[in-house]
C-alpha cells in the first residue's frame, strides 16, 4: 500500500512538473517590455493559452501592418493560429518569428489573418 501511494504521489509531481507553464510576463524586459524577436517556440508553446492567442493576435497584426492590410478573418486567424502553435511543438528551437515564415512557406498559408 505504501508502494502504491509513493508511485501516485512521484507520478503526480511529475506530471504536474511536465505541464508547468511559464506566464508571458516572465519575459518582460525592465521597461515593460517583450522583445517579439527573440522569443522561441519553446516558449509560445510553454506558455498558458490566453498567452499565446494574444501573441499570435500580436503577430497577426504586425504582419498586417506590414501589408497594409486591416481587415480580420477571425475563422482563419484561429486556424492559423493552431497550426502555428502545433508547428512551434514541433520544432522548439526556432524563433517564433522563423517559425511563421517557415509555416507560411510550407503550408501555401499566409500568416496574415486578413
Amino acid at each position: 500500500m505504501r508502494y502504491c501511494y509513493l508511485l501516485a504521489v512521484a507520478t503526480t509531481i511529475a506530471c504536474s512538473s511536465a505541464l508547468a507553464q511559464t506566464p508571458l510576463s516572465a519575459y518582460v524586459d525592465s521597461n515593460g517590455f517583450i522583445d517579439v524577436q527573440k522569443l522561441t517556440c519553446a516558449q509560445l508553446a510553454g506558455t498558458y493559452q490566453e498567452d499565446a492567442d494574444a501573441l499570435t493576435t500580436w503577430y497577426s497584426g504586425w504582419y498586417n501592418g506590414l501589408a497594409k492590410k486591416h481587415y480580420l478573418d477571425l475563422r482563419k486567424g484561429k486556424v492559423v493560429e493552431h497550426e502555428v502553435i502545433q508547428y512551434c511543438k514541433a520544432n522548439p528551437d526556432k524563433l517564433i518569428i522563423e517559425a511563421t515564415l517557415s509555416y507560411s512557406r510550407m503550408s501555401g498559408r499566409s500568416w496574415e489573418f486578413g
